[in-house]
């Protein structure tokens, strides 16, 4: 396997270039990885790196576009300060993505930002949920249609201990390897789930299909364990980007980390015919979404 990762000696958010064969890497669905891109955090910050400054029953603290901080537990104080350092972290990353990927400008819709401080190895999840097994990011509720999942993040762990993540093949030898196992997509299922608000809109074969991915390669054992695939730590004070949708990942360890998502729409990638939506459509032989897709089997 071509290593999944490529490294990027970036030093200054503000200051990110371009390279078409970068933008060709995550289009491919490798990790960008940038060592000594650090988010700095301010003094009083370090405070805020504890778990208890999320609120019970709550996976993550997000910031939504509209500055509405949600999820923190903590003062009113801790809430503002938490904000503050949710928000600027935000804004460093869309300058980097902006920098690093001009031909997205334009294109992109920003999703709520959000701060993880909850230990990895200690979540008690069920295996579909559990995301230290090895996956590509699909939702059950929010079909895509294929628009694509960008995502930044950063390791804010005070204490020295990375994130660590396993990263795998590319999207078309795991859809090659999964898909005769897939379940037919059958329209009046899809009719079915959006009518009991299960879905919020109807779920194309697209969206089924990488339900589908998602799931058959987190149930199985065989390529949890023996799959291809490299363990990458990421260090405090590093950042990397992927399309989540795409690079197949699982999240082993580590705790303290923010994380920003990007919704690119469909078709608007420099080279389209690398996207998932594109494998899969090849490799399936029918349109998937749109016109003429969506036909019971």
């Amino acid at each position: 396997m071509n290593s999944p990762i490529v490294e990027i000696d970036f030093t200054d958010w503000c200051e990110a270039r371009s390279q078409p064969d970068w933008t060709a890497a995550v289009e491919a669905g490798k990790v960008l990885h940038f060592p000594r891109l650090g988010f700095d955090l301010q003094p009083a910050e370090t405070a805020l790196l504890r778990e208890d400054m999320l609120k019970p029953g709550t996976r993550n603290v997000s910031l939504g576009a509209d500055g509405v901080l949600k999820g923190a537990a903590g003062s009113a104080a801790e809430q503002e300060a938490l904000g503050a350092m949710v928000g600027r972290f935000r804004r460093q990353a869309l300058q980097l993505i902006d920098g690093l990927l001009p031909e997205y400008r334009g294109q992109l819709r920003v999703a709520p930002t959000s701060f993880r401080p909850k230990q990895v190895e200690t979540r008690a999840q069920s295996v579909r949920a559990d995301d230290q097994r090895m996956h590509v990011d699909a939702f059950p509720s929010r079909p895509s249609y294929g628009e694509r999942l960008l995502r930044v993040f950063t390791n804010l762990n005070p204490h020295g201990v990375p994130r660590v993540w396993r990263v795998g093949e590319d999207f078309e030898t795991i859809a090659r390897r999964f898909l005769p196992q897939a379940k037919p997509y059958r329209l009046w299922q899809a009719r079915m789930l959006n009518a009991v608000h299960a879905t919020k809109s109807l779920r194309s074969e697209y969206d089924h299909l990488m339900l589908q991915l998602h799931d058959l390669m987190k149930f199985d054992e065989d390529y949890q364990k023996n799959g291809t695939q490299l363990t990458m730590p990421f260090a405090p004070g590093s950042v990397w980007v992927c399309f989540s949708d795409q690079a197949t990942h699982a999240v082993m360890s580590g705790q303290y980390m923010m994380e920003q998502t990007l919704y690119l729409p469909p078709g608007r990638e420099v080279n389209p015919q690398s996207s998932p939506l594109a494998i899969l459509t090849r490799l399936v032989g029918r349109p998937l979404v749109g016109v003429g897709a969506g036909v019971a089997r």
